[in-house]
């Protein structure tokens, strides 16, 4: 069932479409994060400002390296210690869509290890756009059911995967300046 849900998401990508799916947190609203337009279409159906970026998950070290030149060696050493999902704030960011793009040239990563969004970026070869499936200002949903029928209607595909899953929390949010500055964002 992963194998078909992974084909089915990555075909809508593929073809600039946004999806709705299950994170290694909470039910995230994405796409492919080097295509601008399908980047557009989230920031859309969020009801988002453009100014507010977004994050990308990652599912490993190549990938990591793809989109940031330099990482400092303390971001490594937070994500080998992290005991829960641990999003990083880098900069400078490349390869990515400039519409997700912070305003002060950063972009938060987060490298997940759950199994569909893995594999479905092990497909995809590229990092995938992850936002809370909520429209702006609303509370993040906790479970699948709190979702709100303008998301459900406004994605391309939702996921046929981990429907009853609850109790989801959203990241840490940790930013790292080039300066080896070290804010906790969200805890």
């Amino acid at each position: 069932m992963i194998a078909e849900e992974i084909h089915k998401a990555y075909e809508v990508i593929k073809n600039g479409g946004i999806i709705l799916y299950p994170t290694d947190t909470v039910w995230g609203i994405g796409c492919d994060a080097t295509n601008p337009e399908a980047v557009k279409k989230i920031y859309v159906l969020k009801q988002r400002e453009e100014s507010k970026s977004m994050i990308v998950l990652m599912n490993g070290d190549r990938m990591v390296y793809n989109v940031f030149k330099d990482i400092p060696e303390v971001a490594w050493q937070i994500l080998d210690l992290s005991e829960k999902p641990t999003t990083l704030i880098l900069d400078n960011p490349r390869n990515v869509a400039p519409n997700i793009i912070g305003q002060d040239n950063t972009l938060g990563m987060r490298i997940v290890k759950e199994p569909f969004c893995f594999k479905l970026m092990e497909r995809m070869k590229v990092p995938l756009v992850s936002t809370s499936a909520n429209i702006s200002g609303e509370p993040t949903p906790k479970s699948f059911k709190e979702i709100s029928p303008a998301i459900l209607q406004g994605v391309d595909y939702v996921v046929n995967l981990h429907h009853d899953k609850i109790g989801g929390k959203p990241s840490t949010i940790i930013k790292l300046s080039g300066n080896s500055e070290v804010k906790i964002i969200r805890k």
